[in-house]
């Protein structure tokens, strides 16, 4: 397993460095640059641009600056953030435990929630239960999570048990330690349910579909036939086997909550990586979109190798030696 651990994350550096020169390319062959923003202002002199984009090699052909930005990552140096007038590292380091908190937050709401449901679906099919989930299952795909997120607010707003965004509140230093998990965890109510729906939903369908093919295998069958408990047929023999490939989607999973969180957390001013994208990518700042798009690419190669270990873990045929 360790080496093929370590073949998967050599596999992986050329992978980085493609996503790396082509986000590049793509940013600088498109027309303007935060510098073109700059020369509209007349309060800076031409002769300060010119400063700047010497210093960061801007005035450079794109490979070499390309190479150069590559030379400063190696050192762990991720650039100057333009628009935020601080390094990369800083703009960013500031908003990462925001995201982690939200994301994991919803990671542990849907897969605490999917997976039970889908089992129960599945045990009681066509009953009025499953039916009652098939039902919400429906409409948590089919609603936009957007919109979700503002009728949240809206009803918050006139029941007034919730806060309204963001992710303290005013008087949050002078609360105490247990008040202080009270009020964060109440501003993560909203935006954790507006990005679990739609997972839940999705999960949900997958494990009643994975659980209700297992149920119908010869050796579940056999099982049943040599008299086991209902509980062990279904806990032990068909949810081992059902549950495989929803840890292939997990690994997908940790990508597509950086990206979901990234709408909800403009919406629900919640002080994440989302705005700080969505900022960087409006002003053409360089550095920061380039940052932005190697955590997400990161985050990714590194869900699908978790994935893949896990899979290994739980099913004794699958072996990568």
């Amino acid at each position: 397993m360790l080496k093929y651990i370590f073949r998967r994350i050599l596999i992986s550096i050329p992978l980085l460095l493609g996503i790396s020169f082509l986000t590049f390319v793509l940013i600088q062959v498109t027309p303007g640059n935060f510098f073109d923003s700059l020369k509209l202002n007349p309060q800076v002199s031409p002769e300060t641009i010119a400063r700047y984009e010497a210093l960061y090699h801007l005035d450079k052909p794109l490979l070499q600056q390309y190479f150069y930005w590559l030379k400063n990552l190696i050192k762990l140096d991720f650039g100057y953030s333009f628009f935020y007038n601080c390094p990369v590292s800083s703009v960013i380091s500031g908003r990462l435990f925001n995201t982690f908190i939200l994301s994991l937050a919803s990671l542990i709401v849907t897969w605490t929630i999917a997976i039970p449901l889908g089992i129960w679906a599945a045990v009681h099919r066509n009953r009025l239960t499953d039916k009652i989930l098939s039902v919400f299952s429906f409409a948590g795909l089919s609603m936009p999570s957007f919109f979700l997120a503002m009728l949240l607010l809206f009803l918050a707003s006139q029941w007034g048990g919730l806060p309204l965004g963001g992710m303290r509140s005013a008087n949050f230093d002078d609360l105490s330690d247990g008040g202080k998990i009270i009020d964060l965890l109440a501003h993560l109510v909203i935006p954790t349910i507006v990005i679990s729906l739609a997972s839940i939903a999705s999960l949900q369908r997958i494990m009643r579909g994975n659980m209700l093919e297992c149920l119908r295998q010869q050796y579940v069958l056999t099982a049943r036939a040599k008299g086991l408990p209902e509980h062990r047929v279904v806990y032990v023999h068909a949810l081992r086997n059902a549950v495989n490939p929803l840890i292939t989607i997990f690994g997908y999973h940790l990508f597509d909550l950086l990206s979901g969180a990234a709408l909800i957390e403009i919406i629900c001013s919640w002080p994440g990586l989302g705005a700080v994208m969505l900022t960087a990518v409006r002003a053409k700042d360089l550095y920061l979109v380039m940052a932005s798009m190697m955590m997400g690419a990161v985050l990714l190669l590194l869900g699908n190798l978790l994935s893949d270990i896990l899979l290994a873990w739980s099913d004794p045929r699958v072996r990568y030696d």
